[in-house]
């Protein structure tokens, strides 16, 4: 296995530039999670609108302190995973995945800067239709556009390993983003990196775009974070070779309870499956509004992942066939990225298309009202910020909050609401 904290696969990229945070105006703090806090920011020079996400170093120091050590002696490096989570964002060149628009580092905080969506996330718009729930048109075009993003992260050997709707954030121009690549792991590449030409879909629509509108329109704690990941050199079943001819799997449990594959809770390793298993998920919590096997408490969940079937209630349609394929508890049997993409749920998709939508599901209306939050923090330089980051983390490194407060009890406040988080990219 190629470890998880080395580069990634050379090849060209633009340079990153370090923020010069004299020229950068804080708006606002959009959201906090275990790691960090996000910031809506302006650029004064360029006049453009960033996410700024910045992590506190004590933070950083303290899980290093708790990592448990590896087999081989070695303690986990919290810097190593923002180092990755960096070096992921400086490879990428997708029109639904992040463009990493500046780093900064100071003594006191370290972080990134990456494209700001005015959508907030998939979790906050289902909460916004009907019932909680998307239409069947509705989760095919988001479902496809997954496909689209998961399959270029595999073909670049990157296991996102956390897709979940807090981290599937919507565009200006109504795509999807996939953000927060922390849990992400490497291994060999399925298959020959593809190309994506980074203009195949524009970061910013036309107003002629921006005026079309096309229909009305979970954060469980983490389940831990194994700080190195070892590879296990174990055969894959024939039945998936047609999808990888990596043999190499991860065996560091992480994820969100919730959306965890059953292999990463047996730890006898896992690879790419683990992503289409999530997805999975996603989409039952699309169609139905809730996760198929929550239970009362992470044990019960564990149980409910490893033994029980999903419920799909209703009769038998397309989507719900799909379902039942990608949460197949062994995942030789899981159905791979060629199945997905044949499947009847997709027929009529053009995949070389569906970027081209002009017209997604929902466009969000960003106005220059909307970008003007007031800073109710009182934040008005960079030394604000860093004191602001320091304050919040103070109480302990996940940022003053209970990680286990929802463990017994979920249905106390919902399992995804971070202090109602925006952009909960963490």
């Amino acid at each position: 296995m190629i470890d998880d904290q080395q580069q990634l696969i050379r090849r060209p990229h633009h340079s990153i530039p370090t923020l010069d945070l004299d020229r950068l105006e804080i708006v606002t703090a959009l959201g906090r999670g275990a790691k960090g806090v996000v910031f809506l920011a302006r650029d004064k020079v360029k006049d453009e609108v960033l996410a700024l996400k910045v992590i506190c170093r004590d933070s950083i120091e303290k899980k290093n302190h708790k990592a448990v050590k590896t087999s081989n002696g070695n303690e986990g490096n919290e810097y190593r995973r923002v180092s990755f989570e960096q070096e992921v964002l400086r490879n990428l060149n997708h029109p639904l995945l992040p463009r990493l628009r500046g780093v900064l580092a100071t003594d006191k905080v370290v972080g990134y800067a990456i494209d700001y969506c005015p959508g907030r996330d998939l979790n906050s718009l289902r909460k916004k239709q009907t019932e909680k729930m998307f239409s069947d048109d509705i989760i095919r075009f988001y479902a496809a556009e997954l496909v689209l993003a998961l399959e270029y992260l595999h073909n670049l050997g990157i296991v996102y390993r956390d897709l979940k709707p807090e981290n599937i954030m919507i565009q200006e121009n109504g795509h999807l983003m996939l953000v927060d690549f922390d849990l992400s792991t490497k291994l060999s590449p399925m298959s020959p990196e593809k190309s994506i030409p980074p203009n195949s879909v524009s970061q910013t629509p036309p107003d002629s775009v921006k005026k079309k509108r096309f229909f009305p329109f979970v954060r469980c704690c983490n389940s831990g974070i194994s700080p190195d990941d070892t590879a296990s050199q174990e055969s894959v079943n024939s039945e998936r070779t047609t999808e990888s001819e990596s043999v190499e799997k991860s065996n560091s449990f992480v994820g969100t309870e919730e959306y965890v594959a059953p292999e990463i809770i047996s730890g006898n390793g896992h690879d790419f499956a683990v992503d289409w298993w999530s997805l999975g998920i996603l989409l039952h919590e699309m169609l139905y509004g809730t996760t198929p096997f929550r239970g009362p408490n992470r044990k019960e969940t564990f149980y409910r992942i490893l033994t029980k079937p999903p419920d799909l209630v209703g009769e038998p349609t397309s989507l719900r066939n799909l379902i039942r394929k990608l949460l197949q508890k062994d995942p030789k049997q899981r159905i791979t990225l060629e199945g997905i993409k044949g499947h009847d749920y997709f027929k009529g998709i053009d995949w070389d298309l569906i970027l081209q939508m002009d017209r997604p599901p929902y466009i969000p209306a960003q106005s220059e009202a909307e970008i003007s939050v007031v800073n109710k923090e009182g934040i008005k330089g960079f030394d604000d910020v860093e004191s602001f980051v320091q304050e919040i983390f103070a109480n302990g490194e996940d940022g003053g909050k209970n990680k286990g407060s929802n463990d017994e009890n979920p249905n106390t406040n919902d399992s995804h609401n971070l202090n109602n988080n925006p952009f909960s990219v963490f």
